[in-house]
C-alpha cells in the first residue's frame, strides 16, 4: 500500500471493502475545494501541476483542450492544434464536410486518439502507445512536451473553431515529437451516412495531454497530488471505480477535491 498517513490508509481500506463510515465522509470533506479553513489553494504552483482525475473521457478531453489554451495565453504564444488524418481504403478523405465530422467524433469512438491534438511547450503529456519500452518509453508514461516538428499547413480544412481561437495555428502534417515519437495507426469508429457505413483509420501522434486523466488510466500509478473529481458516469458505480483514484497519493494533504 502506497500511503503513509495511517488515518487515511484506514479510510481507504474500509473504502475498498465497501465499509466507509460518517467519520471517513467527514475527513474527506475537508479536502473539498471551497471549504472554510482548508489550507491548499488551487493557485499554489504545486496545486496548478496536479493532474485532475476524472472518470469521463469527454469531461477529461474538454479540461486538456482549455487548459492547454490557458497555458498558450500565459505564455503569450500561438496555440498549435495537431490534427489527426483519416483515410478510408489507404486513400486520405478529401470531403471537407466529412473530415470535419471525423475529426470531431469523441475520442471515446476513436480509440482515445482525438482528431485534435492541442499543444504548448512544456505541457504534460501521456503516451498512448509502446514507444521504445527499452528507454521506459511505453503506454501510460508520463512526460513533457518540448517541440513539434511539422510541415506547413497546406490543406484548406474547416476547424472546429468553437473550441480553438482564430489564431490558432493547425498542423495536418507532423513528423515527430519528443524523442522522435512515430505516429500510430488506429481504426476508429465507422461513420454511418444514410445506409453507408465505412471503415476509416486514423493516423495520429501516440500522446495526449495529461492536465487531466481518466481514473483508469491513473491505476497502478503514485501520484505527489491529484484533484479528483468525484462526479461518477450514470451507470452502476462500484466501490473499487471511487478507490483507485482516491488511493494515488500517499496522504491525505496531497489530495483535492
Amino acid at each position: 500500500m502506497r500511503t503513509e498517513n495511517v488515518r487515511y490508509l484506514e479510510l481507504l481500506n474500509r473504502l475498498r471493502k465497501g465499509q466507509s463510515t460518517i467519520e471517513d465522509y467527514k475527513l474527506l470533506c475537508t479536502r473539498v475545494i471551497g471549504t472554510p479553513n482548508l489550507q491548499a489553494s488551487l493557485q499554489q504552483k504545486s496545486w496548478k501541476e496536479a493532474p485532475i482525475l476524472v472518470f469521463r473521457n469527454a469531461l477529461r478531453t474538454q479540461i486538456n483542450s482549455r487548459a492547454v489554451l490557458n497555458k498558450a495565453m500565459e505564455m503569450a504564444v500561438r496555440p498549435i492544434v495537431c490534427l489527426t488524418q483519416n483515410y478510408v481504403k489507404g486513400t486520405r478523405i478529401e470531403d471537407s464536410q466529412l473530415r470535419k465530422a471525423i475529426l470531431e467524433l469523441p475520442d471515446s469512438k476513436t480509440e482515445h486518439l482525438p482528431g485534435y491534438l492541442p499543444l504548448v511547450p512544456g505541457m504534460p503529456i501521456l503516451l498512448k502507445e509502446n514507444v521504445a519500452t527499452e528507454l521506459g518509453l511505453c503506454n501510460g508514461t508520463r512526460g513533457i512536451f518540448r517541440q513539434l516538428v511539422y510541415d506547413e499547413l497546406s490543406d484548406n480544412i474547416q476547424f472546429d473553431k468553437t473550441v480553438f481561437p482564430k489564431h490558432t495555428k493547425f498542423i495536418t502534417q507532423p513528423k515527430y515529437a519528443l524523442e522522435l515519437l512515430p505516429e500510430t495507426l488506429s481504426k476508429i469508429a465507422k461513420v454511418t451516412k444514410r445506409t453507408t457505413k465505412i471503415s476509416i483509420k486514423r493516423n495520429a501522434l501516440p500522446l495526449v495531454p495529461a492536465y487531466s486523466i481518466t481514473t483508469h488510466k491513473s491505476e497502478g500509478q503514485t501520484l505527489n497530488k491529484i484533484i479528483v473529481d468525484l462526479v461518477t458516469p450514470p451507470d452502476p458505480v462500484e466501490v473499487a471505480s471511487v478507490y483507485v483514484p482516491l488511493s494515488r497519493v500517499k496522504r491525505l494533504d496531497d489530495l483535492l477535491m
